[in-house]
């Protein structure tokens, strides 16, 4: 059933097809074509691209979480999309929630009028938080901080639109890009040999997904401190709960994508346990952009320069497994500056920047 918006624009609940090349399928293809023009709009860039069959496991609920998807239409024509996830985290009052509308139909009143069903929606589930992450295009104009202190977004349309609606900007991560060639690919080796000093209680291991049966559960660890111990400001952040069930599961979707991703973890030698990891991320397309996800050193093992040490390796491994991909992406909070220290010195540079939105309901 759709609902009417403004005049001419209607929000319709879409069901998700079983499978991307289903007969049913065709308004879920152009939900990821649409979903594609929206962020090349806002980005400039391409590397967020997904095909249907990669989104499609993205948008399914889990066990851990509830997604709900609606498309935007304006006369008949698909324009943008709302999500939502609802957590299943023990006690979490967050919904996770974006309204992504293509430019050109900014400043008709749509997003404004899809908010109070996004509202609904979360205090239907007894939410009492909204948040949101969206990039915004470079823009030289003024600039608003966020409210960690560390790094700001452009004032643009995107910003006034949340702040309008009682959101506040908690948090901002930069986006950065390191070109892998053979100057990034030396820096990388003196790094990793400088690390190598520090951390002589520890050694490198690397695994392709599927992740090998002895390591499932110290890895699962990893994943769960993820919500613990990475800069999150005061946004509200659910401690998740992994165990071998949960990534087995994750596991899988990756494959369903066409996606590979490679671990690189630091192993404390004495104890066994895994102390430090990153993650590298390639979907089919061999020359596409590397996505450089998770990467984590767990506080008790920090001080030693096992983040410089998984991050060069993993970059140096990698060229054997993606020879032909020539960059990688990642992102990081702008208060992360050990992690940030790191990047740079590998070459990394800033390209754009992310907020982390909050609103609370009243």
């Amino acid at each position: 059933m759709s609902i009417p918006l403004t005049a001419g624009a209607s929000l319709h609940p879409l069901v998700l097809p079983a499978r991307a090349d289903a007969a049913d399928a065709a308004e879920f293809r152009e939900l990821a074509r649409v979903r594609n023009a929206v962020y090349r709009e806002l980005t400039g860039r391409t590397e967020q691209d997904l095909t249907p069959e990669a989104l499609l496991p993205i948008l399914r609920s889990r066990k851990e979480r509830t997604t709900a998807v609606w498309t935007v239409r304006v006369g008949g024509e698909m324009v943008g999309r709302t999500v939502i996830d609802i957590p299943h985290e023990e006690g979490s009052r967050v919904a996770i929630a974006s309204i992504e509308l293509h430019p050109g139909v900014w400043g008709r009143g749509i997003g404004t009028a899809i908010m109070p069903h996004v509202e609904a929606f979360a205090r239907l589930h007894d939410r009492t938080v909204i948040q949101n992450w969206t990039e915004q295009p470079a823009s030289a104009g003024p600039r608003l901080r966020a409210r960690t202190g560390f790094g700001s977004v452009p004032d643009d349309h995107v910003a006034r639109f949340l702040i309008r609606h009682g959101f506040s900007l908690e948090q901002v991560y930069r986006v950065s890009r390191l070109d892998v060639n053979a100057e990034a690919v030396h820096r990388a080796e003196e790094l990793r040999e400088g690390a190598r000093v520090l951390s002589q209680d520890y050694r490198v291991i690397r695994w392709m997904l599927p992740t090998p049966t002895e390591h499932i559960e110290g890895y699962a660890w990893l994943k769960s401190r993820m919500s613990t111990d990475a800069p999150s400001a005061d946004l509200e952040t659910d401690e998740e709960v992994w165990d071998a069930e949960r990534l087995i599961e994750s596991e899988r979707r990756v494959a369903e994508m066409g996606q590979i991703i490679q671990v690189t973890a630091a192993q404390h030698v004495r104890s066994g346990e895994l102390a430090a990891f990153t993650e590298l991320r390639i979907g089919p397309d061999p020359s596409a952009t590397t996505h450089q996800h998770d990467t984590l050193v767990l506080k008790e093992h920090r001080g030693h320069r096992l983040g410089q040490l998984v991050k060069c390796d993993a970059l140096l491994s990698w060229t054997g497994v993606a020879p032909d991909s020539r960059d990688v992406i990642t992102y990081n909070a702008e208060e992360n500056r050990p992690m940030l220290s790191i990047n740079e010195a590998m070459g990394f540079t800033a390209i754009a920047y992310e907020g982390a939105w909050k609103k609370e309901l009243s």
